[in-house]
């Protein structure tokens, strides 16, 4: 119980840590004479950064024993990183930062999912890795809360040093997580005591996450759904908040602190719900509510372009991540539990996804510095719904595989994974 509390404390403080100065990147930079289109871009070279990464990232943590060290030196390595952003504001600096800080953090997901399995088992997984979401958004309320009044009252400096006292209290709750108590070969979806080579894997850890995703069909349409969802959804946040900045409806600092706030306090809500939503309606059930949720956001971005307007444009954004943050991970588990391969299918899935979030911010910059603001939002959505009516033509094979009872055999793979 001591070590779950500690995975939950973990959650909480890692989550500023792994946002840092992120979402107030875009009014820090328009406040120095950044246009949305440069912006856009430089945003965008973190997130293929991170995209080409996060495979990798997923690789190592089944191969690897040293998962707490791992976190450890992410985070230290994202909050110096998010630190280059003080000492010079130039292009190809901010971009470095942006770059580092994509793949230092694009091991903590994996490696936070694979911590949890390994603790809690595939029984309690779903149950765990709720509470750990809850803990997450529950840590970025509070963080963007606090950033948003230092930033207001001491600036864009005070911000990273909250985040550098957040890293510290992650370093001492992955501390309080007792090695022995993570089973590894759990961790990475074989039982306990079973051997790699008895899935085809080899002893060196070396795994390919992409060979999975080509094997596991209901894999291959999760992945590509989330990738379109996010090609919509990632711009959405910051573009947002350029427009409301923009418009002078509101203080740069405060209105990103808010837009965070509104959003993480409803994903808190709709993580502390999913599991329950999940044993009712399965995981495609809850993972359709999450993609209706982003043309609906983009139609009321458009629409609404007041201060006020935050509120159903976040609230819609926090029912959609909030559930994808416990269903996906949840789901990836489920498909690919007795294959060795759990984490590297996480980084395959997030490498894929991320492919879309980083083409977002590029996307909206550059639609917003030519066509305005609401035509960017009403493009964002009208992208997003692909991910829509990809699970809807793939529902049938797809509901068998990501219900809750029963499944495909064989983790829906059309054949068994094994290593390159």
């Amino acid at each position: 119980m001591k070590t779950r509390r500690a995975l939950e404390a973990l959650n909480f403080f890692m989550a500023d840590v792994q946002a840092g100065i992120g979402p107030f990147l875009g009014v820090f930079l328009q406040a120095r004479g950044w246009g949305t289109d440069t912006i856009g871009t430089v945003m965008s070279i973190g997130g293929i950064a991170g995209m080409l990464a996060t495979s990798p990232a997923g690789a190592l943590v089944d191969g690897t024993r040293h998962k707490r060290a791992l976190i450890v030196v992410a985070g230290v390595m994202t909050v110096l990183a998010s630190g280059l952003l003080l000492v010079s504001h130039g292009y190809w600096m901010v971009a470095a930062s942006q770059v580092a800080t994509a793949i230092t953090g694009a091991a903590i997901g994996p490696a936070m999912a694979g911590i949890t399995l390994g603790v809690a088992r595939q029984s309690g997984f779903d149950r765990q890795f709720g509470r750990n979401q809850v803990a997450n958004h529950a840590g970025n309320v509070v963080a963007a809360a606090l950033s948003g009044w230092l930033g207001w009252r001491y600036g864009f400096g005070a911000v990273f040093a909250l985040s550098a006292v957040f890293g510290l209290l992650s370093i001492a709750a992955v501390m309080m997580i007792r090695s022995d108590s993570i089973d590894h070969q759990v961790a990475r979806g074989l039982a306990p005591h079973e051997s790699h080579e008895s899935h085809g894997a080899s002893t060196d850890g070396e795994v390919s996450g992409f060979r999975i995703l080509v094997q596991c069909r209901p894999l291959r349409v999760l992945a590509a759904a989330l990738a379109m969802f996010h090609l919509g959804n990632a711009a959405m946040l910051p573009l947002y908040g350029l427009a409301i900045v923009a418009a002078h409806q509101a203080d740069p600092s405060a209105f990103t602190a808010e837009t965070v706030v509104i959003a993480q306090a409803v994903m808190l809500i709709a993580a502390m719900l999913a599991n329950r939503l999940i044993r009712w309606h399965g995981y495609w059930w809850v993972i359709l509510l999450t993609f209706l949720a982003l043309p609906v956001r983009g139609l009321i971005a458009a629409s609404v372009i007041h201060a006020w307007g935050v509120w159903p444009v976040q609230a819609l954004d926090g029912i959609g991540a909030g559930l994808q943050s416990v269903a996906v991970p949840a789901l990836v588990v489920r498909l690919l539990s007795g294959t060795g391969r759990i984490n590297a299918g996480q980084g395959v899935v997030m490498t894929v996804q991320a492919a879309g979030a980083a083409l977002s911010p590029m996307l909206g910059g550059l639609l917003a510095h030519h066509f305005g603001y609401p035509a960017a939002f009403i493009a964002l959505g009208a992208i997003s719904t692909a991910s829509l009516a990809l699970w809807l033509c793939c529902g049938a094979g797809l509901r068998r595989a990501c219900s809750t009872r029963g499944g495909l055999d064989g983790h829906g793979m059309d054949s068994t994974p094994s290593a390159s």
